[in-house]
């Protein structure tokens, strides 16, 4: 069950899966989780996973109550996960353009070619779940990629950004309910009946 960590295990489910694209590039490129606060190197290359904006996925708002079975007899109702979708801007540092260009090339390949992430592939408490991760590339303008740089208070620099959604957060709220075990019809006949 996806608990109050899912966004660091998706955060670190996409540095995993980027880190193993970029390692394989000539010379080899690493991806990290940042807040693009501070001086940030160029050597060695580097993609920098910024999350940038977390809401709720208001397509998935009137999901069902789950129910499950608490011993000896009892049944939960529990409200269903809140649905996120987050929001990454995904930029490379190199002291090269070119090397720019083939980071963001490499990451871009990768998450399109594999844009469902489940399974072995899910890191921290998501691993091995049956959850799957839809992951897309948001179309920003120039404008709405120059406020969140602006925003961070750093020049502009060439990035993608990506959307990973649904992020289940599992609520820990339910109620405890007893199940019907006996009922008691009473027929009465109505007067002047059949």
């Amino acid at each position: 069950m996806p608990d109050f960590g899912v966004i660091a295990d998706v955060s670190e489910t996409l540095r995993i899966v980027l880190n193993d694209a970029l390692s394989a590039l000539a010379p080899p490129a690493s991806a990290e989780l940042h807040d693009l606060r501070g001086n940030i190197p160029d050597m060695p290359a580097r993609l920098t996973i910024f999350l940038y904006d977390v809401q709720e996925d208001m397509s998935q708002r009137n999901r069902p109550h789950q129910r499950g079975v608490l011993p000896p007899d009892d049944l939960s109702i529990r409200k269903p996960p809140m649905a996120l979708a987050l929001r990454y801007l995904m930029t490379s540092w190199s002291d090269s353009r070119l090397t720019d260009h083939i980071i963001l090339g490499r990451t871009m390949q990768v998450l399109y070619d594999d844009a469902i992430l489940n399974g072995t592939q899910l890191a921290g408490g998501l691993a091995l779940t049956d959850q799957a991760l839809k992951v897309t590339m948001v179309p920003l303008s120039l404008d709405e990629r120059s406020r969140v740089w602006f925003s961070i208070q750093k020049p502009y620099r060439l990035s993608v950004a990506y959307e990973v959604r649904v992020v289940n957060l599992d609520s820990e709220t339910f109620d405890r309910r007893r199940p019907v075990s006996s009922r008691r019809l009473d027929y009465a006949e109505a007067e002047g009946g059949a």
